[in-house]
C-alpha cells in the first residue's frame, strides 16, 4: 500500500470513528431503542469493507472504549469490554472476507457481512463468559441467544440493508468499485 492510500485509509478510519461516536447519540437516549438498532456496529462494518480489516480492527476495539470515556456509556465492565472484542471482530472479519473474495459484488459483500456478525457474536459470548463466567448466574446460553440474536434483530435487519446499500451507493459514485479482484485482473484470469 502507497503512502498515498495509508493516509487515505487512515483519514476514512478517523471519519468512521466520529461516526461511531456520534450515532449511538441519535439512539442512545432511550438505551433499549440502541441495544436494538446497535448504532456502532455499522460504521465498524464500513471501515472493515472500505479500509481494510486491519482499519476495521482498530476502530472496533476503539469505539466502546473512546465512548466510554467521552460520555460514560457502554459501561465499561462487562459491556464495554465485551463489545470492544464483538466490533473488533466485526470489522477485521468483513475486512479479511471482503478483500480476499475473487469478485467484488453484493453477494460477496452479504457472505462477508453475514459471516462477520456471527463471527463478532460468539467472540461477544467468549468474552461474557470469561468475564462473568458460565451458567449458574454468569453467562447463559439464554443470555447469548437473547442478547446476540433476539434483541438485535431490528438491529440485523438494519446492518443487512443499510451497509449493502451503502456500499452500492460508494460503487455508483465510483469510490467503491465492485467487480473482479484487482489481483485476479493483473494475474490474468
Amino acid at each position: 500500500m502507497d503512502k498515498k492510500q495509508h493516509v487515505l485509509n487512515v483519514t476514512m478510519t478517523a471519519m468512521f470513528m466520529a461516526i461511531g461516536l456520534v450515532l449511538p447519540l441519535l439512539t442512545g437516549q432511550i438505551r433499549q431503542i440502541g441495544n436494538m438498532l446497535l448504532p456502532m456496529h455499522i460504521p465498524v462494518l464500513l471501515c472493515g469493507l472500505i479500509c481494510g480489516w486491519q482499519y476495521g480492527l482498530v476502530t472496533g476495539i476503539s469505539l466502546p472504549v473512546l465512548r466510554y470515556f467521552l460520555f460514560g456509556m457502554p459501561v465499561l465492565f462487562p459491556t464495554g469490554i465485551a463489545m470492544a472484542f464483538e466490533l473488533a471482530t466485526y470489522g477485521a472479519v468483513i475486512g479479511i472476507l471482503y478483500s480476499r473474495s475473487r469478485w467484488k459484488c453484493v453477494i460477496a459483500l452479504y457472505r462477508s457481512l453475514l459471516l462477520a456478525m456471527l463471527a463478532g457474536r460468539i467472540v461477544w459470548a467468549v468474552v461474557q463468559m470469561l468475564m462473568l463466567g458460565a451458567g449458574g448466574d454468569g453467562f447463559t446460553w439464554k443470555m447469548f441467544v437473547t442478547g446476540a440474536f433476539v434483541n438485535a434483530v431490528p438491529g440485523i435487519l438494519l446492518q443487512l440493508i443499510l451497509v449493502p446499500a451503502v456500499m452500492i451507493a460508494l460503487d455508483r459514485t465510483g469510490l467503491v468499485h465492485f467487480g473482479r479482484n484487482h489481483a485476479v485482473m493483473e494475474s490474468g484470469e
